[in-house]
């Protein structure tokens, strides 16, 4: 059964996206939320080069940069 999506269910960054800068960074379930897809492939289309590699920040941090990001969407979108 699919789960309504709402705005009120998106990560704050994914509801403010389109605002951040291109230098701004963002968190796997933003990234998730962004393409409509699970953890698992978010990984494995890094794996594949379908997004770009995320940077490490920390031991329990990993971020993806918004401006990778939007290249990709807009590949997609086009």
């Amino acid at each position: 059964m699919s789960q309504k999506v709402t705005a009120e269910s998106l990560p704050e960054s994914c509801r403010y996206f389109d605002t951040m800068p291109d230098a701004g960074e963002v968190r796997q379930p933003t990234v998730e939320a962004l393409f409509g897809i699970s953890a698992a492939t978010v990984w494995r289309w890094v794996r594949e080069g379908r997004l770009p590699k995320p940077r490490k920040r920390g031991p329990r941090v990993t971020t993806w940069n918004v401006g990778e990001l939007r290249a990709v969407l807009s590949a997609k979108a086009a």
